[in-house]
């Protein structure tokens, strides 16, 4: 943000996080060790003064990230990662009803109609997503259809090289959504791009009474994008691509356009979180414009503190938009996937 509003966000939540009386035991105590006080973080450029948030934190205790000034609230648990390994949990009281309230309050009602009820077809068990996306069902006024699905069980059959469980398995997602769509009415959908591909082979969604598509996923490249607009849903439904995770929520792009080369670029939620593109050598330096590079991702909420986390993801760094003064990030893929990148497997 270029009026001042980041860096005292930054300023604001530094001094909550890192003082003794409100802040997570993590961050008291290294403020302590390091001696860096909360008064000397001046905005964000500052927050180079202090780590890159490490996810292993969450993995070993996520009760080190909880502020003191939340004792006696009863947290949200939620999972980030965990395909690979222990997971890393993230405590949350209000953050993901913030969140997603928000993007409700940035869908167009044409698309996605208040009052319309919505089906979630993507991960769900202990991730925030799928309690995210019953939020803002409600919030627009509609009900919210969920179904089962676990990608760690996807991400085992596929580091098995198990193809015929794992087409099973996307075929067993795929009826449960094909049910919930034929019985009910349902105007919205999120979904990944390979479960939405896989639902478009089955059923068309417009006909349906499907208007709008959220969609999630690290590969969304041209390729991808183009078909799933024109092969898969057709003129009559909008597909709008987002990109997040757990531990920052839901960035947004414009709906895919041919003008524009069906390239998606996302704006995280400032000031609540930040996403920039770093030089993967460098890590403390932008890379130009229109360059690939890591992405980096600092979240500054009052729940939640993770200043300057390298992503498992590349991206474009894009400009600013008109409507939006910060950076974007366009084309993310997972890190070294080289251009071709394309989303695959179940989920």
């Amino acid at each position: 943000m270029s009026d001042g509003s980041l860096d005292a966000h930054v300023r604001a939540l530094v001094a909550w996080h890192l003082s003794p009386e409100t802040g997570a035991p993590y961050w008291v105590d290294w403020a302590r060790e390091s001696g860096v006080r909360p008064d000397e973080i001046h905005g964000f450029d500052d927050l180079t003064r202090l780590p890159r948030f490490d996810v292993s934190v969450l993995r070993e205790d996520p009760g080190l990230l909880a502020p003191r000034g939340l004792a006696g609230q009863a947290p949200f648990v939620f999972e980030t990662g965990g395909t690979t390994g222990a997971p890393a949990q993230r405590l949350s009281w209000e953050d993901h009803v913030l969140d997603y309230q928000a993007l409700a309050a940035q869908l167009d009602p044409e698309a996605f109609p208040r009052g319309g009820d919505w089906l979630m077809l993507g991960p769900t068990g202990p991730r925030r997503l799928r309690h995210g996306i019953e939020i803002l069902a409600r919030t627009r006024g509609g009900r919210c259809y969920m179904l089962d699905l676990d990608p760690r069980w996807a991400k085992r059959l596929e580091r098995a090289n198990d193809l015929a469980g794992l087409a099973a398995y996307k075929e067993h997602i795929t009826d449960q959504a094909v049910t919930l769509l034929t019985h009910r009415e349902i105007s919205c959908v999120f979904s990944t791009p390979a479960l939405l591909e896989s639902l478009g082979e089955r059923v068309d969604l417009s006909a349906h009474g499907v208007r709008g598509v959220l969609c999630g996923g690290t590969s969304m490249g041209p390729q991808s994008m183009r078909f799933l607009c024109e092969e898969v849903l057709g003129p009559d439904v909008t597909l709008l691509p987002t990109y997040g995770n757990t531990l920052m929520g839901l960035a947004m792009a414009s709906p895919p356009r041919a003008e524009a080369g069906w390239s998606n670029t996302y704006y995280a939620p400032e000031p609540r979180a930040v996403l920039r593109v770093v030089d993967k050598d460098d890590p403390d330096t932008l890379v130009p414009y229109d360059s690939w590079g890591r992405v980096e991702l600092t979240t500054l909420t009052r729940e939640f503190f993770a200043p300057r986390m390298l992503e498992r993801d590349e991206a474009i760094r894009r400009r600013p938009s008109p409507d939006r003064s910060w950076d974007g990030v366009g084309e993310v893929r997972p890190l070294g996937a080289g251009e071709t990148a394309i989303a695959e497997g179940v989920y």
